[in-house]
């Protein structure tokens, strides 16, 4: 049993709306979809809406008597002056650019906080779905390592250090050096940027973890961090030896092809918990 009548997925890039749309047909439980222009797949279907038709979006949510709604895929923060606005964007313009100032938490929170104030509940990915949520251990044939380990303490104290600076929430350290931090362009952008330093950056050979956490504070139902099998594709391009997450605090795209992947490739996948990196520490 769901905790609504009708979901709204509004839908950005990437796999996560289709899994969730499947899964609501799966179950015939009802749903509306609402494509952000330019960055969800037309094959979705439903309506499509530009990012500043916050009035259309509302309207939709409305007709089609959604009681609850999902954010969902892929979404980059538009360009602000030539935003195309209807009446109703364009009266949450100021408040929008207020809250974008102080970054994407407060931003995110605008939009949660818009669509809550119309009587639409908003739950996370793992709530519609009620399967992607990333549990602790290692997920397939490979485990971290104690340096592994220690790298991923590292990584996992640098996110939550930025957090207060709206940096991402992902980073990228080998052997005790930060070799990348995530920031605007995301973590496939950011992925790429590291198979393209010299070996010798990086100890000379294969080393180093990808770890995605939340930041602090953040909005957990619109923006949790999500792996899948593209993220083993990259860490494996980019000369890593795995990628961890926080236990219960992360969204897994297709697992079965992604721990398969991961195996042939001799990469570990590892949900580390608060515990295993107090161990950490006293490596």
């Amino acid at each position: 049993m769901t905790g609504w009548r009708k979901l709204a997925v509004i839908a950005g890039g990437g796999e996560l709306p289709a899994q969730i749309i499947r899964a609501c047909r799966e179950r015939s439980a009802a749903c509306h979809v609402i494509r952000i222009a330019g960055f969800a797949d037309p094959v979705l279907g439903g309506d499509e809406c530009g990012f500043g038709e916050a009035g259309k979006i509302l309207r939709i949510l409305k007709d089609q008597n959604c009681d609850a709604a999902v954010f969902a895929g892929v979404v980059r923060r538009p360009d602000f002056a030539a935003l195309k606005a209807d009446w109703r964007g364009a009266a949450m313009l100021p408040k929008i650019l207020a809250a974008a100032a102080k970054g994407d938490g407060a931003l995110l929170q605008v939009v949660v906080d818009t669509v809550e104030s119309e009587g639409v509940k908003v739950i996370g990915a793992e709530e519609a779905l009620g399967s992607l949520k990333a549990p602790a251990g290692a997920l397939g044939a490979v485990a971290p390592d104690e340096s592994n380990l220690r790298d991923i303490a590292k990584a996992a104290a640098l996110i939550d250090a930025l957090g207060p600076f709206d940096v991402g929430q992902a980073a990228v350290v080998a052997l005790g050096l930060t070799l990348a931090v995530e920031a605007a362009e995301g973590t496939d952008a950011m992925l790429e940027r590291c198979a393209g330093l010299p070996l010798g950056v990086r100890g000379g050979g294969k080393s180093g973890v990808l770890v995605k956490k939340p930041k602090p504070g953040q909005e957990l139902r619109i923006d949790l961090p999500v792996i899948g099998p593209q993220t083993i594709r990259n860490i494996a391009a980019a000369g890593l030896n795995g990628v961890a997450y926080e236990a219960e605090r992360a969204l897994i795209i297709d697992r079965d092809s992604m721990v398969w992947l991961a195996d042939e490739a001799g990469l570990f996948v590892y949900g580390f918990t608060q515990q295993d990196l107090r161990a950490a520490d006293a490596f």
